[in-house]
Parts: C-alpha cells; structure tokens; sequence
C-alpha cells in the first residue's frame, strides 16, 4: 500500500498554493481564488448576486470593495422586491354565520 497523497477525494477543498512572503514573486495583494462555490438558493436573482462573489477571485484585494458593495445592492433589492410584492386578498364582507354544525 501506497502512502502517496492522490489528491483530494470528492466533496474535498483544494487548498491554494500559498507563495512564501519572501519569495521575489510574492504579491500579498495578488488575486488569490478561494475556490468556494455558492450554494443555489433556487431565487434566480439572488444566484445571480452571489455567483458575481466569483468575480473578487480574480481581482486584487483593493478592488474586492467593489464587488461586495455590488452584490450588496443587489440582495438588498431582491429584499426589497419581496416586500413590494402583494400579499394575499384580505378577506371581504361579514364574518361568517354560525351553522347547525357548530357547537353552542
């Protein structure tokens, strides 16, 4: 039996190789993917908002802000959305009289 490592199973994270800091070509503010994938939530503008989080990946860490403040935005507004939306029809005309099943 091999003690060699085969790589990550199914369902595993891959961790980022990590550059030592005093590597020439270390750059702490280099993009560096995290590799985390969100989890639908089945509300296709809200997917839409938190699959754009994948877009920081590839940017340098000064230009996250940008990103986040725009994925805020947006979940703010699919939240605001629910709230604008009608709710059922209240219910209309007299309470209902009392019948010959109804207990005295």
């Amino acid at each position: 039996m091999s003690d060699s490592f085969a790589g990550p199973g199914p369902g595993e994270a891959v961790e980022p190789e990590l550059q030592a800091p005093d590597d020439p070509s270390y750059d702490p503010a280099a993009p560096a993917p995290l590799g985390v994938e969100p989890t639908p939530t089945g509300n296709a503008e809200v997917d839409a908002c938190l699959a754009r989080l994948g877009d920081a990946d590839h940017l340098a860490t000064d230009g996250h802000i940008e990103v986040y403040e725009d994925v805020h935005r947006g979940l703010r507004d699919a939240l605001t959305a629910l709230d604008a939306r009608p709710g059922p029809p209240a219910p209309t005309g007299a309470p209902a009289t009392r019948s010959s099943y109804d207990r005295s």
